[in-house]
């Protein structure tokens, strides 16, 4: 699915991709602005992480939670929609997540 950015999103920085079975500690109560999202720490990163992505404390699917840079006009290509945020891809391949909040689908012409 492809979505346009209509609210500029300046990202929170670049983060590894973490591999399926790395442990990571929950360090807060769920988000209140995106349910089932957690801030946690992983291999020392602190970051946020879907509660769908863990099982007892464990990745259970390889995850990068670096957002994409990205501004309004920017055309995306939705690769997972989970709990408010997208993973997406961006015209240059790269890839991130985003607030639903800041796009609008295909559906609207632009």
């Amino acid at each position: 699915m492809k979505v346009k950015v209509v609210q500029c999103h300046p990202g929170d920085g670049a983060f590894p991709t973490f591999s399926k079975g790395t442990a990571v500690k929950i360090t807060g109560e769920e988000c209140a602005e995106f349910g089932h999202w957690f801030p946690c720490k992983i291999d020392g990163y602190a970051t946020y992480i879907p509660e769908i992505y863990l099982a007892d404390g464990i990745l259970i699917r390889d995850y990068n939670p670096t957002e994409l840079v990205q501004g309004v006009g920017d055309i995306l290509d939705v690769k997972e929609i989970v709990n408010a945020w997208l993973y997406a891809a961006n015209e240059n391949g790269t890839k991130g997540w985003i607030p639903a909040e800041a796009v609008v689908s295909r559906s609207i012409n632009f």
